[in-house]
């Protein structure tokens, strides 16, 4: 897997197109893996799908704050020539993807905001537990009792815990306190790319009616639940999330 700017990438290629390139970033104490292969691989389209600083392959520290994550993506993309691109992000991925649309609009063609609304609020007993290294297992079961719906296969459940709890738990702490300082309001006003957002149903992390509240706040965006699916829709209902990629990117692939 390649690497540049210090965050390492995996990058799969089509056939040459005129299609922007999709970029993945994934949320708090994941790694590129977190997008299953269907959305890493979705057809017509150059896809990225980025470790961030601490995670995955990315050896650097994490941080604390939204706008380092979202300079850590913008010195990544500049030095691959990455200069017009879909972003897609994951809960904290999605306000890293808000933050870079609002800082460099013409270098976003739209945005994929999965599993997020505001506020990013995060349970406090999350981030006390992490801080202390006896509770941190404790965080990752409340993580976990929150991110999944019932009818999830039990095996990924445990597959994406596992991964959660190799991650250094003040990295993962870190990840939480960022979404709780990001200001979210201030970066809504400064958005005016299209956007689409997919909520889980079932989702307690990032509650329905959050993730409805954003969709008004961003105008013209386009909204859709998959009411099956919790926290983790992306890997729940791989499919359902790719079909809806591909085809708002396809509507808005030429957006100025």
């Amino acid at each position: 897997m390649p690497v540049a700017a210090g965050l390492y990438y995996f990058l799969h290629e089509n056939e040459p197109s005129n299609m922007p390139p999709v970029l993945l970033i994934h949320g708090a104490g994941g790694s590129h893996l977190s997008w299953p292969t269907e959305i890493r691989r979705l057809v017509g389209h150059n896809v990225y799908a980025i470790d961030l600083p601490g995670h995955g392959k990315s050896d650097t520290h994490g941080e604390q704050t939204i706008s380092a994550y979202a300079d850590h993506v913008l010195t990544w993309m500049e030095t691959l020539n990455l200069y017009r691109i879909f972003i897609v992000g994951h809960s904290m991925g999605g306000a890293i993807a808000m933050m870079i649309a609002a800082t460099v609009p013409a270098r976003v063609a739209g945005l994929g905001l999965v599993g997020i609304g505001m506020p990013l609020e995060i349970p406090a007993d999350i981030i006390e537990n992490l801080s202390n290294p006896a509770m941190v297992s404790a965080a990752i079961n409340r993580i976990k009792a929150l991110s999944f719906s019932p009818d999830t296969d039990p095996r990924l459940v445990e597959l994406i815990s596992k991964h959660m709890a190799e991650i250094r738990a003040s990295v993962l702490r870190g990840d939480f306190l960022a979404c709780t300082r990001f200001n979210i309001v201030n970066v809504l006003e400064a958005i005016e790319q299209p956007a689409i957002i997919i909520a889980g149903g079932q989702d307690q992390m990032m509650p329905l009616r959050y993730a409805q509240l954003l969709a008004k706040k961003i105008k013209e965006a386009e909204f859709f639940v998959i009411p099956d699916a919790a926290h983790m829709l992306m890997m729940e209902k791989p499919n359902d999330i790719a079909e809806r990629l591909i085809t708002f990117f396809q509507k808005h692939a030429y957006f100025l």
